[in-house]
């Protein structure tokens, strides 16, 4: 079953939209900000402790997720803050670029968050989002051994996130 698109996980995952491995690191939170999952392919530099760098990278989506929505041009109604958003609902951000990466970040409607962080130069990648969404789905929120709201210890699924995120980015 698959979430956004067609009925099964497809066979072939959507084109990559750069060659090389230019993903550094993913991070997969949880409605109440807890990470599930925190990978690295390529950090160049690591500054801050793990827990540290978890709760900035939520911070700044929570900062940007609340500025997106206080300056909707569209709507007089702002909702509340911190409340998921369906998709195609409201104003949201999907990703932002800087001169030395660029974070794609897409939300479910049950709040998992994803984000992506990657070279500046790569391309948009909202279906690879909606693709790695629904590897989280077929081999973590239905894998009865899973517990929801625990790290991620799925070696299927950690495999097929290493080497699709290793084709697209």
């Amino acid at each position: 079953m698959q979430f956004f698109g067609s009925s099964e996980i497809s066979p072939s995952p959507p084109a990559p939209t750069a060659s090389g491995n230019n993903a550094h690191m993913m991070y997969v939170f949880n409605r109440n900000g807890v990470c599930l999952l925190y990978r690295e392919w390529n950090r160049p530099l690591r500054t801050l402790d793990a827990q540290q760098d978890q709760k900035l990278m939520f911070g700044l989506l929570f900062s940007l997720k609340s500025l997106t929505a206080k300056m909707d041009p569209t709507t007089a109604e702002k909702g509340n803050l911190g409340v998921p958003q369906l998709p195609g609902q409201g104003c949201s951000f999907h990703s932002f670029r800087t001169n030395t990466y660029k974070l794609s970040f897409m939300e479910t409607p049950s709040g998992i968050k994803l984000i992506l962080v990657t070279h500046p130069r790569t391309g948009d990648l909202r279906e690879p989002l909606k693709y790695i969404y629904n590897l989280y789905v077929e081999y973590v929120a239905k894998n009865p051994l899973y517990t929801p709201g625990t790290p991620i210890k799925c070696e299927l699924f950690n495999t097929s996130l290493d080497q699709y995120v290793r084709s697209i980015a």
